[in-house]
């Protein structure tokens, strides 16, 4: 209810804002919408896959609808997940799902990702390691914007911290 995934989607040009202007990376939202788009990766509350593909298979299909991207080989081995590049999602744990859906966020070696509570439902080894992948793709020099209701995490991850209540910033 505070206004996170709205502010997110509206980012990500899934939704238009009501009001104002939105710029990303430079670029306005509304006036270059394919490019913002190329240039940011999105990780979504919840991700849903074609089951009758691979990891490798469903990494492949995303990053033909990019002009830049990475290879599902290498975005696995980033992960994780190199040794279940023949498996499917529904076969993965809850973490190793949740790090694909990291690795299908970098299909397109973007400069920005947005994560909108990447570690929600995960056990502590899990959400652990999915910490250890944030900080990581962040050392690469990739901006990461990320939502979450854990104030550890928060204070672990994040180098900046915004407080949002009924959609607007109350802290920054």
């Amino acid at each position: 209810g505070a206004g996170k995934t709205t502010t997110l989607e509206i980012i990500e040009g899934l939704q238009p804002p009501t009001q104002g202007q939105v710029t990303v990376l430079g670029l306005d939202l509304l006036k270059h919408a394919r490019q913002v788009k190329a240039k940011i990766g999105v990780q979504l509350q919840s991700s849903a896959y074609f089951d009758y593909l691979t990891l490798k298979e469903i990494l492949s299909l995303l990053g033909s609808f990019y002009p830049k991207r990475v290879s599902p080989t290498e975005l696995l081995e980033r992960v994780g997940l190199a040794d279940k590049a023949k498996s499917r999602v529904k076969e993965l744990s809850g973490g190793q799902q949740q790090s694909f859906t990291v690795a299908a966020s970098l299909v397109n070696d973007p400069e920005l990702v947005i994560l909108d509570e990447p570690t929600t439902g995960l056990d502590p080894q899990a959400r652990r390691n999915l910490w250890s992948l944030i900080q990581e793709i962040n050392e690469r020099g990739v901006t990461v914007i990320m939502t979450t209701h854990y104030m550890e995490e928060a204070e672990a991850l994040c180098q900046r911290l915004a407080i949002m209540d009924h959609g607007r910033l109350v802290s920054v």
